[in-house]
């Protein structure tokens, strides 16, 4: 048999695998997922089909079971020492909250060279199957990503409380477990029945997505016995408000449009 050609630098490729459903996977991971000779993956977040587009002969690690000392040397043995491609796939996108700072931070100390490729976040696809737009005119202008505190401790001035008084579209992730505390910071600014959507494994076969208020926002993800992998999208774009971008209206004069 013919051996694989394989196109790509010896360097490790940083993808965003997108929030688990196959389909939203970007064209450049799935090129690079079907060229690459080994594939890092955290099991534990990102469903495995996801490596159907991966060389039949690729060497593919499970990384949920080993710690950041465990896989750096992994990176360095297969890109420096053995020449080889290297995909390291993080579940959502590289920028929020996937432990990638580090990686690359040691990646570089190290003179291994690394590429970050974006992918769909959690918080877009969530709106997508909501059929929502998080930025309504007249309504709601401002997305807020964030999370509580809990084993990651969030700076003081970034309190969720302080966040909540802006009352904009505030996606919250990794709180599903101190949701009681969320909630009651919530509360302090945005009204009892503000609308909420909890979602539990967005773009995975068993996802969940519940409307709720905001004053059944611990009960529901109780009752539902959801602790991991879990957004909550708290925001007023959720509701019937109504609103229009100037940008389509036909008394806004644009330079494509007098």
């Amino acid at each position: 048999m013919k051996a694989h050609q394989n196109p790509l630098e010896p360097k490790v490729y940083i993808v965003g695998a997108g929030p688990g459903d196959p389909d939203l996977l970007t064209l450049k991971a799935q090129k690079l997922l079907a060229a690459a000779d080994v594939i890092l993956f955290a099991d534990s977040l990102i469903p495995e089909q996801l490596l159907q587009f991966c060389r039949e002969d690729a060497e593919i690690m499970p990384t949920a079971d080993k710690t950041l000392e465990e896989i750096l040397p992994l990176m360095i043995e297969r890109v420096r020492s053995q020449q080889k491609s290297l995909v390291r796939l993080q579940s959502g996108d590289p920028s929020l909250y996937s432990a990638t700072h580090e990686q690359m931070q040691l990646l570089a100390e190290a003179e291994i060279p690394f590429e970050v490729i974006p992918g769909i976040s959690a918080f877009q696809a969530a709106a997508a199957k909501l059929n929502i737009e998080l930025t309504v005119p007249g309504v709601v202008q401002t997305i807020i990503l964030t999370r509580i505190s809990g084993r990651t401790e969030v700076p003081e001035k970034e309190e969720l409380a302080s966040l909540a008084a802006h009352q904009a579209s505030l996606c919250l992730y990794l709180s599903a477990r101190h949701v009681e505390k969320a909630q009651a910071k919530l509360l302090e600014h945005y009204p009892p029945e503000t609308p909420v959507a909890i979602c539990f494994r967005i773009g995975w076969p068993d996802e969940k997505i519940r409307l709720v208020s905001l004053e059944q926002m611990a009960e529901c993800t109780q009752q539902e016995n959801l602790m991991r992998t879990t957004l909550y999208i708290i925001s007023p774009a959720l509701s019937a408000a109504k609103g229009r971008s100037r940008l389509y209206d036909p008394e806004y004069s644009r330079l494509f449009r007098q």
